[in-house]
């Protein structure tokens, strides 16, 4: 009885430990990813909605109106948010 509850608090903390590890990778996953767009889109956001800066919602609301103007690196950024949100609007 003793080594079944010590074999079932072993899966859990197994399990835990998975879990967290699994969370701690997208966690940074998604950081890299802002930390790319960032780096990308700097200059842009200087250059064309300098007006909006501190407000990151402008700002990209701001962006996302003179598309066409962004370096490509940035642009990129801005086709793929829009393709997801198309994608996830058809589920």
């Amino acid at each position: 009885m003793i080594i079944l509850k010590k074999q079932k608090l072993h899966q859990v903390c197994l399990a835990l430990s998975v879990a967290t590890l699994l969370g701690v990778s997208v966690a940074a996953h998604a950081e890299t990813e802002r930390e790319k767009q960032t780096a990308a889109c700097k200059g842009d956001a200087v250059k064309l909605c300098a007006l909006y800066i501190p407000n990151e919602a402008k700002i990209t609301a701001c962006m996302q109106k003179k598309k066409e103007k962004l370096s490509p690196k940035c642009r990129a950024f801005f086709d793929k948010g829009s393709k997801q949100k198309k994608t996830s609007s058809k589920n």
